[in-house]
């Protein structure tokens, strides 16, 4: 599970930039837990906390659905996502893997090799 950590006035540019590494944790499959932190008196804007947090599940739903919406506890506020199933899979196929060697090759070739030994 990879976590996303926000302030309360979290400004757009920042918002925008962390969004972006969501997408990433996302399509590589892993959890993303974000949460805003509240430090000191900033706890009375619980509601900023809120909306960005819901922001950011909206900016997602492409890519990951929701798993917990926003939740208080102490001075954070949660939300978890997680991936959407064909994301993994997308993402998996695009991974290049080498082919071995398959049997039908290789019979192929000790075909060959015992037709040359005839001649």
């Amino acid at each position: 599970m990879k976590e996303i950590r926000f302030g309360p006035n979290t400004d757009e540019h920042d918002f925008d930039f962390k969004v972006k590494h969501a997408i990433k944790f996302l399509e590589e499959g892993a959890k993303v837990k974000a949460y805003v932190h509240f430090r000191g008196r900033s706890i009375a804007y619980k509601e900023k906390g809120e909306i960005i947090l819901l922001k950011f599940a909206q900016a997602l739903e492409e890519f990951g659905r929701v798993e917990m919406l926003p939740k208080l506890e102490g001075n954070r506020m949660f939300l978890h996502l997680a991936p959407l199933p064909n994301i993994k899979k997308a993402a998996k196929a695009t991974k290049v893997e080498i082919p071995k060697k398959s049997e039908e090759v290789a019979n192929a070739e000790a075909e060959s090799e015992t037709d040359s030994d005839v001649k």
